[in-house]
């Protein structure tokens, strides 16, 4: 019955992994509810359930089911065949989830979760919605957190690549935070749907992200961090995935930007590095291959824009980024001239004032065609991280091109 279940899930005294626990002898909450006096308690729950029965008043649960029931907000409950296997199998798993829309059918979907700070650099934005824009277009499902910066910018693409996305929330499900993602939060709901642990009316204390985060990476076959500060809960994220025996994924950015210290920390660490949506997603091409494809369409607004008519005009209306999006499309102004340039090297060369100083190194070298890694970085000089971001930044661009052997040149 749901009223136990809420009673347990919101039972001030019990943390998630004791409940967990409990679930192991007892069959349900409410068993765990009438457990007084029952003889056949294994020794070494005995402290678990006087804590759980300590508190068997069950009026806010009546509350929360009354509340649910007058503003449409499912109930999703730990034993019920909808609740995800991928999250019940976590050690903390949730014992009650709110939901608003649809959940999709998690356990038979490529899932990835995309996070990252809300503090975001132009780069990083421009990147996460691209990110989640090939995702959904290659056939995986986005979660995120639905804060702003990174994870608002990547639930905008995967909207945009006609994907479906599950927005996971640190407050009661029913608010929208921050109040200018309103229209984001709808456009959620319609195609996919918002989760929540946490009862309606719960404000979005700081606290409660951190608990969020684990339900992020549960509900993932992988976790992709786009854009990290030494201190950030993206961290926290991929901390929790790498428990849950998920991938963690990267995308490099500028070593000398504070904002992606914490994403190469994640690297060194053994995080793998990735620079489209498909390095990502075809890592589970074996595991669904009904659902997963590769598709390299464009983003909104060139040829390969979204089908679904509301999201586009919606991703219109934020700010326009500083960053013209032909950088990342590989196409360049061209100017009225007597005779097109020919080779490889002059596209890159209309594109060099545009580059910085180790992108232009990397550009050099590669001139006079492929080369290894290993050789264009004992001819400039750069570290290992400098080249891997300066590489994926040409990739971005649309200016490189990785080739088997590790080997890399011009596009």
């Amino acid at each position: 019955m749901r009223l136990y279940w809420i009673w347990f899930a919101h039972h001030p005294e019990l943390t998630d992994r004791e409940r967990a626990r409990l679930l192991e002898h007892f069959r349900d909450p409410e068993e765990i509810f009438y457990a007084e006096g029952k003889r056949d308690i294994p020794k070494e729950l005995e402290g678990l359930v006087c804590k759980a029965l300590s508190s068997r008043d069950l009026t806010q649960a009546e509350q929360i089911l009354e509340r649910c029931a007058r503003e449409e907000i499912d109930i999703l409950v730990f034993d019920q065949k909808e609740y995800p296997q991928r999250l019940k199998n976590i050690p903390d798993p949730p014992m009650v989830l709110y939901c608003k829309g649809t959940l999709p059918p998690v356990d038979r979907l490529p899932v990835i979760g995309i996070v990252g700070t809300r503090k975001a650099s132009a780069y990083g934005l421009n990147v996460a919605r691209k990110m989640g824009f090939q995702i959904a277009r290659c056939g995986a499902t986005v979660v995120s957190g639905l804060a702003s910066g990174i994870d608002a910018m990547a639930m905008r693409g995967a909207l945009a690549g006609d994907g479906m996305v599950i927005g996971v929330l640190g407050c009661g499900v029913e608010q929208v935070y921050p109040k200018s993602n309103r229209a984001l939060f709808e456009d959620t709901e319609r195609f996919g749907c918002i989760l929540s642990e946490f009862m309606p009316g719960t404000p979005p204390y700081k606290w409660n992200f951190p608990r969020r985060n684990r339900i992020i990476s549960g509900l993932s076959c992988g976790v992709l961090v786009v854009e990290a500060p030494e201190i950030s809960g993206s961290l926290i994220t991929a901390r929790q995935a790498a428990e849950q025996g998920r991938d963690v994924f990267v995308v490099p950015g500028n070593v000398d930007v504070p904002g992606f210290a914490g994403s190469y920390r994640l690297l060194r660490d053994g995080a793998t590095p990735v620079s489209c949506g498909w390095d990502v997603v075809s890592e589970y091409a074996t595991w669904f291959p009904d659902h997963i494809r590769k598709d390299m369409s464009e983003m909104p607004g060139s040829a390969g824009g979204s089908q679904r008519e509301s999201v586009p005009v919606r991703v219109a209306q934020q700010a326009a980024s500083p960053v013209p999006a032909s950088a990342f499309s590989g196409e360049t102004d061209k100017k009225d001239i007597d005779k097109e340039p020919s080779g490889l090297y002059s596209d890159v060369n209309k594109q060099m004032p545009k580059l910085t100083a180790d992108e232009r190194q990397i550009a050099d070298a590669l001139k006079d065609g492929p080369r290894l890694v290993d050789d264009v970085i004992a001819e400039t000089g750069l570290s290992t991280g400098k080249m891997l971001a300066g590489m994926t930044m040409l990739e971005l661009k649309g200016l490189l091109k990785r080739l088997p052997g590790k080997r890399i040149v011009l596009n």
